[in-house]
């Protein structure tokens, strides 16, 4: 094949010039003959009658070889004879002009399937093999260069070098028979289940598919966390403050009272009543600075889950969240046993606490709140602002009202001091005056972190998110009525109707 676009059919051929005498034609005959002859298979060899075909333009000739057994003429006779008949086909070559020489393109694909069917037919004795060229290169969509004619893959209707062929994640040749395609991007398919199968959050193991062959887990409504569906069944522990089930490489906390926390609700923990002193006090602070000022003195004190229990059992009047209560305002005279000690850590248990009982008397219509220990900075704080708002409904003589309207509110005022702490700089005030909560607004250990923040932003999405009648649907209609109104008019219209204003 030549170097340019075309290909010449390799194959001796006869160019069609004029011949000016019989000299120079003979001489251009001679030279063919020459040719001729070493092409072919021999003028002495055996089997006459052998018929060798000549590619001539578009025509075959066939000359028949003489045989010297049957024919004793001498030489330079049978020479001249065969340059007559040469110089013979010469002279009729010579009124052919037109198309002397095929030259074979790219696009004369059905010419060359028939010339190489003709050189393998049996009649004939076999020529060499004439090699087909493809009418458009391979191009490698990888690495863009000529495939030519070393191995390749088809896919994707383009072609790859088997080297070129490469996962999209990993970087490294596709050599199995399956992979993954998205898009145009193909992928082993280990590594297209490592991007697209979603893994447990809890085991850390992909997520199984359910009986009809779907992926089904669980997902937290406010973190993400998914996980299997079998570790709502199972033991896995869920943190006391943030639901979020316990991961198998990061054990939670483990409470004398049984519960677990998480080491983000442990960063701001607060373990004892002594701890929660301040925070107590900032909250009234809160209340007084919006006009709700508590004339006597609540005590307050942290107790376990069992002591807040029998609290609960032991309070004839109130309404409790369920499954379980976190906080309480007692109106009856009890002996309750409260944290007097802050536990120690030893290794992810927290023990040696010290508590001590602790009677409480009625010397008003609140007695004490209770608060469960243990819980971070920022929900302690909203159950104390709930349980307070409890106490000061009962002081100002709000009496017998439906659990969807007390709940309610006391939930409005969780709500707006959640608010405060999490966004202070657009914190708007339901009432003219600011509450005086510089004190408030800054955690135990100081300024508060992102991860504090955003279990501030989880607390208030619990509060808004409640399905109970009364702590959900109450909160709802209790902040519709605050925001059209203000606090002031509702809790007015509180008094008079025992309702919210429409």
């Amino acid at each position: 094949m030549a170097p340019s676009g075309v290909n010449h059919l390799s194959q001796p051929c006869i160019y069609g010039e004029s011949v000016s005498s019989y000299a120079e034609r003979k001489s251009r005959v001679m030279k063919w003959l020459s040719k001729l002859f070493k092409s072919g298979t021999g003028r002495g060899g055996g089997g006459g009658g052998g018929r060798h075909p000549q590619i001539l333009g578009e025509e075959s000739m066939v000359m028949r070889a003489p045989s010297r057994s049957l024919d004793d003429r001498s030489r330079s006779q049978k020479e001249k004879e065969e340059l007559d008949r040469a110089i013979a086909l010469s002279l009729s070559e010579d009124s052919k002009r037109r198309n002397r020489c095929r030259w074979w393109t790219n696009n004369d694909e059905e010419l060359a399937t028939t010339l190489q069917d003709s050189l393998n037919s049996p009649s004939f004795p076999p020529y060499s093999h004439v090699p087909y060229y493809p009418r458009e290169y391979r191009i490698c969509n990888g690495c863009k260069r000529d495939i030519g004619y070393g191995n390749y893959l088809g896919c994707m209707g383009t072609f790859f070098h088997p080297e070129c062929f490469c996962c999209r994640a990993c970087g490294h040749p596709i050599t199995e028979h399956e992979f993954s395609l998205s898009g145009r991007d193909p992928y082993h398919k280990s590594c297209f289940k490592e991007l697209t199968h979603p893994k447990c959050e809890v085991c850390h193991h992909f997520i199984p598919t359910n009986a009809a062959g779907l992926i089904e887990y669980r997902c937290h409504p406010f973190w993400s966390q998914k996980y299997c569906p079998s570790h709502e069944h199972d033991i896995t522990a869920r943190c006391c403050s943030c639901e979020r089930l316990e991961s198998r490489n990061a054990k939670y906390y483990s409470l004398e009272d049984g519960r677990r926390l998480c080491y983000e609700c442990m960063e701001s923990a607060i373990m004892d009543t002594g701890d929660c002193q301040p925070l107590y006090h900032a909250i009234r602070d809160y209340y007084e600075g919006m006009n709700m000022k508590l004339d006597q003195q609540i005590p307050m004190l942290l107790v376990e889950r069992q002591a807040l229990n029998e609290a609960i059992v032991g309070e004839k009047h109130g309404f409790h969240h369920m499954p379980e209560t976190r906080g309480l305002c007692l109106s009856e005279e009890q002996t309750v046993t409260s944290i007097l000690k802050r536990p120690r850590i030893g290794g992810h248990r927290l023990g040696g606490m010290r508590t001590q009982p602790q009677k409480l008397t009625r010397k008003c219509e609140v007695t004490a709140i209770l608060v469960l220990y243990g819980l971070p900075r920022l929900l302690t704080g909203a159950i104390l602002a709930h349980e307070l708002m409890h106490g000061w409904l009962r002081l100002k003589g709000y009496r017998n009202l439906n659990p969807e309207v007390e709940e309610g509110i006391c939930q409005v005022l969780s709500y707006m001091w959640l608010d405060s702490e999490v966004m202070p700089g657009f914190k708007s005030m339901p009432s003219t005056s600011a509450p005086s909560s510089s004190s408030s607004s800054s955690s135990k250990k100081g300024q508060k972190s992102d991860v504090e923040n955003k279990l501030g932003e989880f607390f208030m999405h619990q509060i808004a998110s409640d399905t109970s009648p009364a702590y959900g649907g109450g909160f709802r209609a209790a902040n519709a009525a605050v925001n059209r109104y203000g606090l002031r008019r509702t809790l007015d219209h509180i008094r008079l109707t025992g309702n919210f204003p429409l």
